[in-house]
């Protein structure tokens, strides 16, 4: 994962670098198992002290994102399960351990036949249901879920009276780091999507270096957005003078903007700004999640949800 560090921001760089470790591991840039480098090799590669490492890795354990191996190092926390083999494999497998464990607890044959027949009478899901207890992000994500699926998107807090109501036939999905807390409210036994983060570093690509001199533009109604947008593009070496941040949210939040060279938002903001204007829109969303959605909306229907659009 490349990693970027501004000396000269207004952003510490120990927050620089703890921002940047925790969304490539959303991002799936720094996979589980992911050895980090030595506190020693990143203060002598970015010029960095020490202490501000050491500080940066110790507040990312705290948080549970890496572990400590005595004489080891820095890793990314848990492993990933072993891929299955074929389709066909995984799903005999499923089946073998279902009948296995059927036998252990003295489960009649008869009783499992006819659980399953329940389960396939039960009301297979019609739309996805985001949770997110933030409103302007859960609109952000809520946006950009109904440009890539096909089934109906709604969203919910979780705190919403209709929560129970929307549950109803919904594929719940939620932003990885809040499944604990998102599960407390989602039935037992009912599957919770994850959603993982895009990763930034790709996204700002076509933008690094930091060309020398440009104005540009970040707006969004999330104030999240704008936190990490401050920081990733500080550490990305744009001076802090060329960057002009509106909060969408706000009314006349658009007048600066038309002297930036461009303007980075999230997609939902993006829709409403001129068409004239140099857009550079941030899906947050990865595009393995949405992959995983598509395949979700095949498992459950298939054609049959798109012939009914």
């Amino acid at each position: 994962m490349q990693l970027w560090f501004a000396h000269d921001s207004g952003v510490t760089l120990r927050e620089q670098l703890v921002t940047q470790i925790i969304l490539g591991i959303l991002s799936e840039d720094l996979p589980a198992g992911q050895r980090l480098p030595s506190t020693r090799e990143l203060a002598r590669r970015f010029q960095l002290h020490p202490n501000t490492v050491s500080s940066g890795y110790r507040q990312l354990e705290r948080e549970l994102w890496v572990a400590f191996r005595h004489g080891s190092g820095v890793y990314v926390r848990e492993t990933k399960p072993a891929l299955a083999g074929s389709a066909t494999f995984a799903l005999d497998r499923l089946v073998a351990e279902l009948f296995r464990e059927a036998r252990r607890l003295e489960i009649p044959l008869a009783t499992v036949r006819a659980r399953l027949r329940h389960w396939f009478d039960v009301r297979l899901p019609d739309h996805f249901l985001v949770i997110e207890p933030d409103e302007e992000l859960r609109r952000i994500l809520t946006f950009e879920l109904r440009q890539a699926v096909r089934l109906p998107v709604e969203s919910c807090g979780l705190d919403d009276a209709k929560l129970s109501r929307k549950m109803a036939g919904a594929i719940p999905v939620s932003l990885a780091g809040k499944e604990k807390l998102v599960r407390q409210e989602v039935p037992e036994g009912v599957e919770l999507l994850m959603l993982q983060v895009r990763s930034v570093p790709a996204s700002l690509a076509e933008w690094l270096p930091a060309p020398p001199g440009v104005l540009l533009g970040v707006a969004s109604r999330w104030p999240g957005f704008l936190k990490m947008a401050r920081t990733m593009l500080a550490a990305a070496g744009f001076e802090p003078d060329g960057l002009v941040f509106r909060d969408a949210r706000k009314s006349h939040w658009r007048r600066g903007l038309k002297e930036a060279k461009a303007v980075v938002c999230d997609l939902a903001t993006a829709a409403d700004l001129p068409k004239t204007r140099l857009v550079v829109p941030f899906p947050l969303v990865a595009r393995t999640s949405l992959v995983e959605l598509k395949r979700y909306e095949q498992f459950i229907g298939g054609p049959a949800v798109s012939s009914s659009r």
